[in-house]
């Protein structure tokens, strides 16, 4: 099944069903107005640490704002079942970064969030993030760069870290031509 899911939209949803404003959400979230609103017109796409801090800050599961429902005691999920969520620049389509698979779509009340993630080459960096919780990643295949504060290092595959969230962090593709694929579990 693969179903690309528009994160702004469901963030907008949301943050008008719960009768905020954009101002309301950036002041939760510590966001700009323009940034969010960038987001909910699938004008930019958020990391994925930018979506766990709107869905705090929204006091929701993560889960919510890929549409998916959590209504289950355990979850499997066959290899040709996993729902992608792709990045994208713009409404054009352009692909941004990576996407996500989720590897936990319908457990309810979890407390960690299994994704696995298509890093691909891009010319740009993005900004590290901060937010509540921990990050594991552990790389399948290609190269990874992570970043924590002013630390860079490069990650093979077999290699895997394990961090704070609340530490400023980004992770993306090392290589200018190959993609990478991380396991990445985070606890919020």
């Amino acid at each position: 099944m693969n179903k690309d899911v528009k994160v702004g939209k469901k963030i907008k949803e949301v943050r008008e069903a719960m009768g905020l404003s954009l101002k309301d959400l950036a002041d939760k979230t510590g966001f700009s107005t323009a940034f969010l609103s960038q987001i909910e017109n699938h004008l930019i796409s958020p990391p994925l640490g930018a979506i766990i801090n709107i869905a705090g800050s929204l006091d929701v599961e993560i889960g919510t704002l890929f549409d998916q429902k959590g209504e289950a005691p355990f979850t499997l999920v066959r290899k040709d079942q996993r729902q992608t969520t792709s990045r994208v620049a713009s409404k054009e389509g352009v692909r941004y970064g990576y996407s996500y698979e989720s590897l936990a779509p319908d457990k309810i009340n979890r407390n960690m969030e299994p994704f696995l993630v298509t890093l691909e080459p891009t010319s740009k960096k993005g900004v590290p993030y901060k937010h509540e919780g921990e990050e594991f990643i552990f790389v399948l295949e290609g190269r990874v760069e992570v970043q924590l504060g002013e630390f860079i290092d490069i990650l093979e595959p077999g290699d895997s870290i394990y961090y704070d969230s609340t530490f400023p962090h980004r992770v993306s593709c090392a290589d200018g031509e190959k993609i990478a694929k991380i396991l990445a579990v985070i606890y919020a």
